[in-house]
């Protein structure tokens, strides 16, 4: 963490809202893909997003720069999105609408699309999408790690610091998901 955002971070400690604004304007992306990426859902995510952020705020002094301010703020929308994800399966509500395709498609995966062929076009959101499912097939665990480290680019150890517990554990579950993620998307491997 630079200087400059330790100095962001303390001034918003001390209640300045433009530090603390600064502070959201920094991470709100980083904050709303993480949360997308657990919850597979963008309206699910926004609202994650500003549960996060309201948290983040009432919370911010027990901020003591022992870790990253992204670690910190990480374990805060991971852990908020586990219990969002318990929540929502206690409580399923059925709708007789038609279903409605989620209209945010910047939030799903994207692969490259070099040359805007449409057969490479159906064929990455088709590709997208098996993703996608095999994700969501992966325990709330595993799903989160291999987020993290994939999607998010976080080593292991500030992903044990996120889920509190051991460099070993996130080792066990990142292995796991990646046989899992492999078996699931066997079709889908280059010959």
């Amino acid at each position: 963490m630079d200087q400059e955002e330790q100095a962001l971070i303390k001034e918003a400690q001390r209640g300045n809202v433009w530090a603390f604004e600064s502070l959201i304007k920094k991470y709100d992306k980083r904050v709303t893909q993480l949360a997308y990426s657990l919850v597979n859902n963008s309206s699910d995510a926004e609202d994650i997003y500003q549960e996060v952020f309201i948290r983040v705020y009432k919370n911010l002094y027990r901020f003591r720069f022992k870790s990253e301010f992204w670690t910190w703020l990480c374990r805060i929308v991971v852990n908020y999105c586990i219990n969002f994800r318990k929540k929502k399966s206690r409580t399923k509500f059925y709708s007789v609408d038609v279903e409605k395709e989620d209209s945010n498609e910047n939030w799903k995966v994207s692969l490259k699309d070099e040359n805007n062929d449409p057969e490479d076009i159906v064929l990455n959101k088709e590709l997208s999408n098996q993703i996608e499912m095999a994700l969501d097939r992966l325990s709330s665990q595993q799903k989160t790690v291999f987020i993290l480290r994939h999607y998010q680019g976080h080593k292991l150890k500030e992903i044990a610091k996120i889920l509190n517990c051991t460099e070993g554990t996130i080792k066990n579950h990142l292995f796991r998901a990646t046989q899992k993620m492999q078996i699931l998307l066997k079709d889908y491997a280059k010959i």
